[in-house]
């Protein structure tokens, strides 16, 4: 992938190029208009500078910390159950502030900053191509839109500027003051934007043609995203807020729906033929080669399913994301681990597990002792692909070493079966008696019968005091580098490439906007559309094919979802625009999976449990809606809050 390195001094450079001040007599060291808008490197420059400021949830962000925070620690999957984490303990409300960056004025400089290279550029455009003036606007727009897509999605109606505002020293401040425009507005807005994206932009940019930077179904890959957001607020969004002239500042009116769905649907469309799903090492028969396929999927740089791309590399744009996430037994240099760890709850939507009627997994027999196992990894042996490629079993085998998840050793009679070590729904801890667990920092081993010594908790079970181990009984598997060497997974110093678009969620938002349409079953083409994408996802998955349209439901199709895009930062926002968050987890305690060994029976077995340390999550309402920041309304009384702030 194309770097930009000799862009670096030029966009530091140009940070400040816009508020400079014209003068007969330009200072020497302040850059002007002609210097930026007159030469190819001065363009890229600015488009660089542009793109590094994309308010992106890449894998330097969470809610807690904001956007490009080195810490990846409170994860975003730790606030929605798909994961738990030690640091992250329930639901949150997002710090706009950041640690980092302020999303509130940190977007409205980069609308500045589009603002002005739209106004600008075309001063210059004798210096350049048409097809050049065009494809840089298109840029320009996609950025912008984005980052209006940045701020509705939070906060619901923001200003809307589109021209760059100049203050005088002394004059009157009341243009600068610009209120709220209406949700619906921004929405539109953002529709726009991307529409004169892909109306200029080039279907394929030969400077950029890496996943980097837009082309015109780059913008239709997220108009698709945003106008799907947008037709779901309409629908299921029930919090409302008005200005003095009946301005609808939060929600849309639902009668919107269709309309925006259908520009979802018909956005997604236009990438048919375009992209693909990766299939590069796949097989139809071959549960394996499925598994490989979707590992192989995110450091694959030739993906024809990448769509656009946030690149790293070392040592000028780092993270950390394997420093915090791989297994304890893998700790790097840093001692870090285990951040991310996927619920029970999480793992039993997919397929290929056992099951009891109620979809929970199966952990006891008929006569309600507990199923036994030779090895951990037996009880995953007919599970989904996909979910082995996102998720790390106990036992399974990562950077060539078996990892060892253990809660503890059973050492009581086995003989005519192993009774729940806890009543069903106990939140208590696990008792002593006829237990050897750990839950410091070191572990004494115990001797089984034939002489052999274990720790209770393996390697990367639950013996730590700070709870760097598998707390949850798994540990994340997506994006880890199965080639960083041991040495090399330390914090600031990883460079895999984040995927923000792939062509997955492009099929997803299809299906998703076609079923929106017209309920499955009742709305044929809609219907079968969207029935025919999701087992196209399925399919590659090594997922069971749906057996008929009707099955395909907007709860199969949201659950689907989850799946394919877990711990990629897409189900916090899908949670939100559902407006389903409080409604799944308010007063959830998520589910774990505890692996024990038999000293006397010599097999493993499984305890399913709420999570030992009894978080309660609790999503508040308002959330759906930000807080708009204090300090932005203390500037600007024309800035109504949102409500319950």
């Amino acid at each position: 992938m194309k770097k930009y390195k000799y862009l670096i001094l030029l966009v530091f450079l140009l940070a400040g190029v816009s508020a400079c001040r014209k003068l007969n007599i330009p200072p020497k060291n302040i850059i002007q208009d002609a210097d930026v808008f007159s030469s190819n490197g001065g363009i890229q420059a600015y488009m660089a500078r542009l793109y590094s400021e994309l308010p992106i949830e890449d894998f330097r962000y969470s809610p807690q910390r904001g956007l490009n925070f080195f810490w990846i620690i409170s994860p975003t999957p730790a606030t929605t159950g798909e994961a738990l984490s030690r640091d992250q303990t329930g639901s949150m409300q997002e710090n706009l502030g950041g640690w980092n960056w302020d999303l509130w004025s940190g977007s409205y400089t980069v609308i500045h900053d589009c603002d002005y290279f739209i106004q600008t550029l075309p001063k210059y455009a004798s210096t350049f191509s048409t097809a050049q003036v065009n494809a840089w606007l298109g840029e320009a727009y996609f950025v912008r839109g984005m980052t209006y897509f940045a701020l509705v999605k939070r906060l619901g109606g923001v200003p809307i500027v589109n021209t760059v505002l100049n203050y005088t020293p002394g004059s009157d401040v009341t243009d600068l003051k610009v209120p709220r425009s209406s949700e619906q507005a921004v929405w539109d807005q953002v529709a726009s934007d991307f529409d004169f994206a892909i109306a200029n932009l080039p279907a394929v940019n030969t400077d950029y043609g890496d996943g980097s930077r837009a082309n015109k179904y780059v913008a239709a890959a997220f108009k698709s995203r945003a106008m799907l957001y947008a037709g779901t607020i309409a629908k299921y969004n029930t919090i409302t807020l008005f200005d003095a002239n009946k301005n609808q500042l939060c929600g849309i009116p639902a009668s919107a729906a269709a309309s925006y769905f259908q520009k979802a649907y018909d956005a997604a469309k236009t990438l048919d033929g375009i992209y693909s799903l990766y299939l590069s090492a796949w097989s139809p028969t071959d549960k394996a080669a499925q598994y490989q396929n979707f590992v192989n999927m995110f450091f694959d740089a030739g993906s024809k399913e990448n769509i656009f791309v946030r690149e790293y590399s070392y040592p000028n744009s780092v993270h950390g994301y394997d420093a915090y996430n791989v297994p304890r037994q893998l700790i790097g240099p840093n001692g870090y681990s285990a951040e991310v760890n996927p619920t029970l709850n999480f793992v039993e939507m997919f397929g290929g597990l056992p099951k009891n009627a109620d979809g929970t997994l199966k952990t006891l027999d008929a006569s309600g002792h507990y199923n036994l196992y030779t090895n951990t990894m037996d009880l995953f042996a007919n599970a989904e692909p996909r979910l082995r490629a996102t998720v790390i079993f106990p036992g399974d085998v990562f950077k060539g070493q078996n990892i060892e998840i253990r809660r503890g050793i059973y050492t009581g009679a086995a003989t005519g079966g192993i009774s729940p070590l806890l009543p069903a729904g106990s939140r208590s801890q696990y008792p002593l008696t006829n237990l050897q667990v750990s839950s410091t920092s070191t572990q004494t081993a115990y001797k089984l019968p034939d002489g052999t010594l274990m720790n209770p908790a393996g390697l990367s079970g639950i013996f730590t005091g700070d709870q760097t181990c598998a707390i949850s009984g798994f540990s994340v598997r997506k994006w880890l580098d199965p080639n960083l060497a041991t040495s090399q997974v330390k914090e600031n110093n990883e460079a895999q490439t984040w995927i923000e678009m792939r062509y997955a969620e492009v099929l997803l938002n299809r299906a998703e906007a076609a079923l929106e349409l017209g309920s499955a079953g009742t709305n044929g083409a809609n219907a079968a559309d969207a029935f025919t994408v999701i087992n196209q996802i399925r399919s590659r998955a090594g997922a069971t094919q749906l057996s008929g349209v009707g099955a395909l439901t907007i709860d199969t199709l949201r659950m689907e979802r989850r799946k394919e895009l877990a711990f990629e930062n897409k189900t916090y926002w899908d949670l939100r625009r559902w407006r389903i968050f409080d409604k799944e987890q308010n007063g959830t305690i998520y589910k774990i999976l505890m692996p024990f060994y038999s000293s006397q029976a010599g097999k493993y077995f499984f305890d399913a449990r709420t999570d030992e340390r009894n978080d309660t999550y609790t999503y508040d309402p308002r959330w759906y809606y930000e807080q708009i920041p204090q300090g932005a309304i203390t500037k600007s009384t024309n800035l109504i809050q949102n409500p319950g702030y």
